[in-house]
């Protein structure tokens, strides 16, 4: 279980985190939603621990991660598998090398094991044969289920994406969005999405949580959420500027389109 109370955090001035609540359940996948610049990566690695907050906790499975030492935190850390926006695989390794790159780093597996775990892993994700290519050579949605691989390889039991479906086209999102369901089902793990695409988060989410303004507007489940009657949730999910932003844009008109 992952439990986050009472987060704070500023950044460059900015008080990004402003109390924000969560409860996450074994084997549950949360997606967390809300607009560019809330704070939605900021908290993922809050929960990595890579970000220490001014105040609040960070539980995993009751144990608060924020007091601890380095030492400690690449205890927890190694529990976690992460998606990243771009992938971020390393260019001049093989996508061998890159997925086994913390079996590599974390164990003393002999390199035959350590190529199995590889094989299994990229064959989970829809990929074989790839072992020996660069990531230079892959399309965007191979790189993204490579980078999957690589979170995976070391069989964790939380999965974090940061928008796992950016740059990539309808299909290969649906693609994508099936491999999370997969594995979320198969490996049986905690599940953490941070995305802004709708038809992903409702696909994904046992449950969904809006950030705004630094706190979490809405915590329910897909149907729920999109039954919501709040203003600044139902212009999220279907893509309608708030008065101040088209203010922003039309100026005096602004009130007047909306009202079209």
């Amino acid at each position: 279980m992952l439990e986050i109370r009472d987060l704070h955090k500023h950044l460059g001035g900015k008080h990004v985190l402003r109390g924000v609540n969560l409860t996450v359940p074994t084997g549950e996948a949360l997606v967390i939603i809300g607009g560019s610049g809330c704070g939605k990566s900021v908290l993922l690695k809050h929960i990595l621990g890579l970000f220490k907050p001014d105040s609040g906790q960070v539980l995993v499975d009751g144990e608060d991660t924020v007091p601890l030492p380095e030492r400690e935190l690449f205890r927890v850390r190694k529990r976690f598998g992460m998606l990243f926006q771009g992938g971020a695989l390393f260019d001049s390794m093989t996508v061998a090398d890159n997925v086994s790159f913390a079996l590599d780093e974390h164990s003393k597996l002999p390199a035959s094991e350590k190529l199995a775990i590889v094989q299994k892993k990229l064959a989970v994700v829809g990929l074989k044969g790839v072992e020996k290519v660069y990531p230079a050579d892959l399309s965007g949605g191979m790189k993204k289920r490579v980078a999957l691989a690589r979170a995976i390889a070391a069989d964790p039991d939380f999965l974090l994406y940061d928008e796992p479906t950016t740059g990539l086209d309808p299909i290969m999102s649906d693609v994508i969005n099936e491999l999370i369901v997969k594995l979320k089902t198969t490996l049986n793990v905690t599940t953490i999405v941070v995305t802004h695409d709708m038809a992903s988060a409702r696909k994904i989410a046992d449950k969904m949580a809006m950030l705004h303004e630094g706190t979490i507007r809405i915590h329910a489940t897909p149907d729920e959420l999109y039954a919501s009657d709040d203003d600044v949730v139902k212009r999220f999910i279907n893509g309608l500027a708030s008065v101040e932003q088209m203010k922003e844009v039309w100026g005096e008109e602004a009130e007047k389109r909306m009202a079209k």
